[in-house]
């Protein structure tokens, strides 16, 4: 394939995912997608229609790209998420960090995206707060600790980290196991959403639909479109515009500081949009669009020194905790999970311990100021 192919192929990646993250944030901000949301529903109120939503998504996600694995469009091995270095105490303490982090800042990394397009100064600040501490996580002292600390206690797999490979090896009968294990799953969730029919609203299904197709073309877009066998200058197998050097799907930790990296450095003729900033950008252009044709958008700003004290301290944690578990509620959550990759089914169990951990702080502060 030409350099100038190359090129070519790396815009079309680009705007591709741009225009996915713009669908992606557009959904959320008008269906009220929420992990933290749905958690706090059941805990607060008992009620489990966004979690539904959140089944719904996750289904999906799994169906869909298993069916593109199943057909050959991806290889899940080359997945961002099923390398076989296992670090499990990275994903639960990252997750639970993560979890309880979002909590305080009334939202995941793509939450606050989202509010920040549609007005809310709070989502602005936690996404800079969030895409700094998560930059000094992934280059500065903070990695330190985390690698030393935390990362070092894994070990590597004999296969990828994905349950089909883990069950079966790298046999003949992987893709099997595959359809097996995924089928499993999805129909379980599928199984669950349909318990409450009354509940599946306009908005639940086309949130959960709609947000997990898109895991699923972002898949797509990443592992086939900017995927190419054989660079013409390296000679070796790439897959264009991602920071890892690996297969990527949507997620809102990395990409954040990514983000900002790309925006101070821009002058940098190094510095290229990645799928992680595309999509960023993606999210925050859809949610605005929303917000403004619905009439939705409002200006957003801090309660009280502890509303702001708690948004910081939130973005902060989900910086350090979604770095260290490789991703968020939307990264790992549903990106990771889509590749039945074990550390993210981990991750996410911890992500809501977290954000439990999270709502039961705070009914304790409002008990304890009452």
């Amino acid at each position: 394939m030409p350099t100038a192919d190359i090129a070519s192929l790396s815009t079309q990646v680009v705007v591709a995912t741009f225009a996915l993250g713009a669908i992606f944030g557009a959904l959320v901000h008008r269906t009220d997608f929420c992990t933290m949301g749905s958690v706090a529903d059941i805990v607060g109120y008992g009620d489990w229609t966004r979690m539904r939503q959140w089944a719904m998504a996750i289904a999906v996600a799994v169906a869909g790209t298993t069916l593109l694995a199943t057909f050959g469009v991806i290889d899940p091995a080359a997945s961002f998420y099923t390398t076989r270095r296992f670090t499990p105490l990275a994903y639960v303490v990252g997750g639970l960090l993560f979890g309880f982090g979002m909590v305080l800042a009334g939202g995941c990394g793509s939450k606050a995206l989202v509010r920040a397009g549609a007005g809310s100064l709070k989502g602005l600040v936690v996404f800079v707060v969030l895409g700094l501490v998560a930059y000094i996580s992934l280059r500065g002292v903070l990695a330190v600790v985390r690698v030393r600390a935390i990362e070092s206690v894994g070990f590597d797999l004999a296969t990828t980290q994905d349950l089909p490979a883990l069950l079966t090896g790298d046999g003949a009968a992987l893709a099997a196991a595959r359809l097996a294990i995924a089928g499993t799953i999805a129909i379980a969730l599928f199984v669950f959403v349909l318990r409450d029919r009354a509940a599946l609203t306009k908005e639940v299904v086309l949130g959960g639909v709609g947000v997990g197709a898109v895991i699923v073309a972002v898949w797509f877009v990443s592992g086939h479109l900017g995927h190419v066998a054989e660079h013409p200058e390296t000679l070796e197998e790439v897959f264009l515009r991602t920071n890892s050097g690996r297969m990527e799907a949507l997620s809102f930790v990395a990409p954040v500081a990514w983000t900002l990296d790309y925006l101070m450095f821009f002058s940098d003729t190094s510095k290229v949009i990645t799928v992680g900033v595309a999509s960023v950008g993606g999210v925050f252009a859809g949610a605005l669009l929303s917000a403004v044709l619905g009439g939705r958008f409002r200006w957003e700003g801090f309660r009280d020194t502890e509303d702001t004290a708690n948004h910081l301290a939130g973005g902060a944690l989900m910086g350090f905790g979604g770095v260290t578990a490789m991703g968020c509620t939307i990264g790992q959550g549903l990106s990771g999970v889509s590749m039945l990759a074990a550390g993210s089914i981990i991750t996410l169990a911890a992500i809501v311990a977290g954000a439990v951990a999270g709502l039961r702080y705070q009914a304790w502060r409002v008990e304890r100021m009452a």
